[in-house]
């Protein structure tokens, strides 16, 4: 624990440094103002900003978009209170009781609450990610290249069953993003594969061709194709802010415990992430809280539930993407892209190699989330003044994000037109129903698992068993297996009972 703490203080020394202040001020305050425009996501958004992180040192790049992901939790917080427009899926629970509370008169008040909720839920979550990783991390560098693929296999088929929807367009979305992960020359074999002779494919497609395309140019053509139709803005109350006292936060107190430790468990779990946070914690208060029967009439449990989960679930995705290097979250998917255009693999023995580069996202993540609430608290009309402008000129900043970041990567035109394809890709799925996010993630995912698959068949002499004889790995494919039966269960009784 000594180690621990004393590694922590060197990254908060180095959190200091101005670089890493500087950038982690600027993704506090890009991620606010992604938070609070609808229709750029927050994942949208730090995929926008990925690229430009690419001349950059490893450490501020992950500090940014780690700081643009904590805050993004709750920049939409203040539109879904003030105006009933949530900027994320994550802020729709506080439509309920947050947006109830502003008709009220007490707008001041809900803005407050959430800030607490934020507050509190991040730096509980930080205080478990920090006690949990180091120890996660000494457990998996037992383990092997079984157990790897194992852990990889499980994170694609967990964000598939969580992902909700159809599961057999997820399972299509994920298959297509593993096709696409296959595209170039073969690192086991060094012989091509779907390139089809043409220059462009050759060197495969890069994952940040694809996000940036599905993600960012597939949103603008869904908006083009519905005309920039944006919803008038109502204001409901004022645009201040009152933090709650000390003993009101006391007599909810279980409230705050509570969703902070079940946003934190969720945000492990991979492919949970966020939203799912922020719903299941508002249904859990609903449930079991002291005044259940008064959630959704503008009661601050009903703010500070959601609230606190959704930022809670940051510390949590992270503990798997650093520790095995499997993205709990959409966010930390892209994260997990940046590490990799760097160079690292996150995993087991990132804690060995880049120990002070961890402590200081560690310890950046402890003072995002107090610069966030400090942020947020002296910036609300600032940043709700955003959505003033039309939609259609947000939509053009967003498609010269693109290009620019699309071309960034490797200095090619060839990428600015698979982005572009990608963008139609994106846009086809949006109209069709087919989720993104698998087939983001099967691009990521798919060398992970492709290497460790070939890696293993090559140890063990082409014995595929050898996935389900080893006790870590054939209890985490037991555990893949679950995650996919479960929601083929839920849904053959939903249609059933129809």
């Amino acid at each position: 624990m000594l180690d621990i703490l004393s590694h922590l203080g060197i990254g908060f020394l180095h959190c200091f440094q101005p670089v890493n202040l500087i950038f982690l001020f600027v993704g506090i305050v890009v991620g606010l103002l992604v938070g609070v425009l609808p229709g750029l996501t927050l994942v949208m958004g730090v995929i926008l900003v990925l690229p430009f992180t690419y001349a950059m040192d490893v450490t501020p790049a992950i500090v940014l978009l780690t700081a643009m992901y904590v805050s993004g939790t709750y920049g939409g917080a203040p539109t879904s209170i003030l105006f009933r427009i949530p900027g994320e899926p994550i802020h729709v629970p506080l439509l309920w009781d947050g947006y109830t509370m502003a008709r009220q008169g007490q707008a001041a008040k809900a803005l407050g609450w959430t800030i607490c909720a934020a507050l509190i839920g991040g730096l509980f979550s930080a205080v478990i990610m920090v006690t949990l990783s180091e120890p996660v991390a000494k457990f998996a560098l037992t383990f092997s290249t079984p157990e790897y693929f194992a852990i990889v296999i499980f994170g694609l088929t967990s964000v598939v069953a969580l992902g909700g929807g159809s599961l057999t367009n997820a399972f299509i979305s994920l298959f297509f993003g593993l096709l696409i992960a296959t595209v170039g020359v073969d690192v086991t074999y060094g012989s091509p594969r779907f390139a089809f002779g043409l220059p462009i494919l050759m060197d495969g497609i890069d994952f940040l061709t694809v996000m940036v395309g599905a993600y960012g140019v597939g949103e603008v053509l869904t908006r083009l194709g519905e005309g920039f139709m944006t919803v008038p803005v109502e204001t409901v109350g004022s645009m201040k802010t009152r933090m709650p006292s000390l003993k009101e936060i006391w007599r909810i107190g279980t409230t705050f415990f509570r969703s902070s430790i079940l946003g934190t468990i969720i945000g492990i779990v991979p492919g949970a992430g966020a939203t799912i946070a922020s719903f299941v914690t508002y249904g859990v208060e609903a449930q079991y809280g002291k005044r259940k029967a008064e959630m959704g009439t503008g009661i601050p449990e009903g703010i500070v539930a959601p609230q606190a989960a959704a930022t809670g679930s940051v510390g949590g995705a992270l503990i798997p993407l650093l520790t095995l290097g499997i993205p709990g979250s959409g966010a930390t998917a892209v994260i997990l892209g940046a590490f990799l255009l760097h160079g690292i693999q996150p995993g087991p023995q990132i804690f060995i190699t880049s120990t002070d580069m961890v402590y200081t996202v560690f310890a950046s993540l402890f003072l995002g989330v107090i610069l966030m609430s400090v942020v947020g608290y002296v910036a609300i009309k600032p940043l709700v003044k955003i959505l003033d402008f039309p939609e259609s000129v947000v939509s053009t900043f967003i498609m010269l994000l693109c290009f620019v970041g699309a071309f960034s990567i490797r200095n090619s035109i060839s990428d600015l037109w698979l982005m572009v394809g990608f963008g139609v890709v994106g846009y086809v799925f949006e109209k069709i129903k087919f989720p993104i996010a698998p087939m983001v993630l099967g691009v990521i995912l798919g060398p992970l698992a492709e290497s460790s698959f070939m890696t293993t068949m090559i140890s063990f002499q082409n014995d595929w068993t050898i996935f389900f004889r080893r006790p870590i790995s054939g209890t985490i494919m037991a555990l893949t297996v679950i995650a996919l039966v479960l929601p083929m269960i839920r849904k053959y009784r939903e249609l059933s009972h129809l």
